[in-house]
């Protein structure tokens, strides 16, 4: 029983590990792909002064966009770990009542 409770609790903290790095790659991924589209117009024919502008607004929207993933992702890990101390409190509770044979409450 307590193996299975074990396993729960870290197959919880894996699936929050997971989503963390996930809104990791997906931030990275969206700073990638405005900086390579920073790239392209800086590489295209435009007047200079209008690029760095429209350079700076793309990877600046892109940045609050990834910081945005990663404070969603790390509620939602938090959510997750809350949840399994819950979930470990009423366990332990039941370990212990099977343990000293009294009625779990």
């Amino acid at each position: 029983m307590a193996k299975r409770v074990a396993g729960g609790v870290k197959a919880i903290e894996a699936e929050a590990e997971q989503i963390l790095k996930d809104a990791r790659a997906k931030a990275d991924k969206i700073v990638f792909e405005a900086k390579r589209e920073a790239s392209n117009i800086l590489s295209s024919e435009l007047p200079m002064d209008e690029v760095k502008v429209e350079c700076a607004k793309i990877i600046n929207a892109a940045q609050r966009q990834a910081d945005k993933e990663i404070e969603n992702s790390g509620k939602k890990a938090s959510e997750i770990d809350s949840s399994a101390s819950k979930k470990m409190e009423s366990i332990v509770k039941l370990i212990a009542s099977i343990v000293t044979g009294t009625k779990p409450t």
